[in-house]
């Protein structure tokens, strides 16, 4: 099984054979032309379970480049019920993929209620209760994109990068700082609510700036590289 998270800048993917994860890497969307090359000696029946938040550009050329490996992908979507976890958004099928994967990834993780924070291009921070319903959760600008919208959008902020800082004094690390802060306070806010409303709780962090959120974050978490990558094996060893 070839398993692939494809986020709105980067793809994560790893190739498992029974159950057993043997390799694993990184690719920028703009690469995914390597994947048959990194993935060489893959079979035409490998099952090829993808998470696709990029679009359905994205899409179209991953079904390309895997036709020369006589690979079809099947692209989840979120659904009201599915391994565990019961969807409370209105809709179900509007939640994102990678957030449908993570909570069940969670689920099969954590026994009792969960924060799940993906923190990337944009953050989300989703709840799940003990008894397994998605409770609902946040989106939010990612660190990345709250600091080049304030370049962007404003006259005398530059975009150089800058550190974490409790008092910063100087602009870029100003930006950075109130990224941070931000993020990492709505992640508490939505920990301190979900622990009033099930008694206790775990956090799972997870994503390319999972580093810089959880540096001073001041509960306790964990890190969780291949959150949605684990809920897309359970999604395809569920359905075998």
């Amino acid at each position: 099984m070839l398993l692939l998270d494809i986020g709105n800048s980067r793809c994560k993917w790893a190739l498992l054979e029974n159950g057993v994860w043997l390799r694993q890497g990184v690719l920028e969307n703009g690469e995914l032309e390597r994947l048959p090359a990194l993935i060489d000696g893959i079979a035409a029946h490998t099952r090829v379970m993808v998470s696709n938040v990029a679009g359905d550009m994205v899409a179209e050329k991953l079904r390309g480049y895997l036709a020369a490996l006589h690979c079809v992908p099947e692209f989840i979507r979120a659904e009201a019920e599915r391994c565990g976890v019961r969807n409370g958004y209105s809709l179900p099928q509007q939640l994102g993929s990678d957030r449908w994967a993570a909570l069940i990834a969670a689920r099969h993780q954590v026994s009792g209620a969960c924060l799940i924070a993906n923190c990337g291009t944009a953050t989300t921070i989703d709840a799940l209760s003990a008894q397994g319903e998605f409770l609902g959760g946040l989106i939010m600008p990612g660190i990345s994109l709250m600091s080049s919208s304030l370049s962007a959008n404003t006259a005398q902020l530059g975009s150089n990068g800058g550190v974490l800082h409790d008092f910063p004094q100087n602009t870029a690390d100003a930006m950075h700082s109130g990224a941070v802060r931000a993020t990492q306070g709505a992640i508490r806010h939505q920990f301190d609510l979900l622990r009033q409303r099930e008694g206790s709780a775990r956090c799972l962090v997870s994503g390319g700036a999972s580093g810089a959120v959880m540096n001073g974050l001041a509960m306790p978490c964990e890190f969780d590289e291949h959150v949605v990558l684990r809920g897309l094996q359970i999604l395809g060893e569920s359905e075998a």
